[in-house]
């Protein structure tokens, strides 16, 4: 009969010492831990977003076909109770394709930053997993995103009052934007609260607010450019299926929607990129002292 240490394989037991599995060093992170210039910021979250294609594919088409068919599930239900009214269908449509992306935004944007922050970690997370981390900063991201509809909101019903006024309130925007644009990647990474994140995204930001509002503005032009085709192809494909109501509605829907998540996930993850750069900008974080094992 063996003994307790016989079973671990100690040597002089009469048995080879049990091997022990060598410790899987961490993965590099994507992209360099240092400063990243304003055109690095622009082309690094899509190395990234390279880097968890299968992530992040999974991530936005799950979030996308659940939110599609979550619009035409509500539109077919207030049709069927208005009896078909165009009107009624109509802002079905809209109402429950604005919250649609409301809730695809909120859940794209916790989960991405997630996947991101691993990253540079040496971390290699699946969808489960940043869904879970994600999840466990939970209420701090809805207070997030509440924040930054109203925000949106407001500052462009005001700009809207005169037409000329609009492009000013854009700039405006863009400055409200930058300075709470790191309040995510904040809250996830640093385990904090929604008022501290958002404390802490101005102090990081500090010094770059314009060029952070820029890069807001700039990748505001990305995405219109690469909404075009996307909503053109919902056009070219009605010519194949028709123009019923219900095909054209799941086209454009669709369309939308898709807008919607390949952008978030862009965005989410340029925002990962400015919070890293910052911190290394203002707290030196890719400074390695000799001798430091933290």
């Amino acid at each position: 009969m063996r003994t307790a240490v016989e079973t671990v394989g100690a040597v002089g037991a009469g048995v080879d010492p049990a091997p022990v599995p060598a410790p899987v060093p961490p993965m590099p992170p994507t992209v360099p831990i240092r400063p990243l210039r304003f055109r690095e910021l622009l082309d690094e979250p899509f190395a990234l977003i390279q880097a968890h294609l299968r992530a992040f594919a999974v991530l936005g088409g799950g979030a996308l076909v659940l939110a599609v068919l979550v619009v035409l599930g509500l539109t077919g239900l207030v049709s069927h109770l208005t009896d078909g009214s165009d009107a009624g269908t109509a802002l079905a449509v809209i109402l429950a394709t604005a919250a649609a992306m409301w809730l695809v935004r909120l859940v794209l944007r916790g989960t991405t930053v997630a996947i991101a922050l691993a990253d540079f970690h040496g971390v290699r997370y699946g969808v489960l997993d940043g869904l879970r981390a994600a999840s466990r900063r939970a209420m701090p991201l809805l207070l997030a995103q509440i924040m930054f509809t109203l925000t949106g909101i407001g500052v462009l019903l005001l700009g809207s009052i005169l037409v000329i006024t609009y492009p000013l309130a854009l700039i405006w925007l863009s400055h409200v934007r930058s300075r709470r644009f790191v309040t995510e990647p904040v809250i996830i990474a640093e385990h904090t609260g929604f008022g501290v994140g958002v404390a802490r995204s101005k102090e990081l930001v500090h010094g770059a607010v314009w060029s952070t509002g820029g890069l807001w503005l700039t990748q505001r032009c990305i995405f219109a450019v690469l909404a075009v085709p996307a909503f053109g192809i919902p056009f070219f494909l009605s010519d194949f299926s028709g123009t019923h109501r219900w095909a054209v509605i799941t086209l454009l829907v669709g369309g939308f929607l898709l807008v919607v998540t390949v952008s978030e996930i862009v965005e989410a993850t340029s925002r990962v990129l400015c919070y890293i750069s910052r911190r290394c900008v203002r707290e030196g974080m890719d400074i390695r002292i000799p001798g430091d094992r933290r």
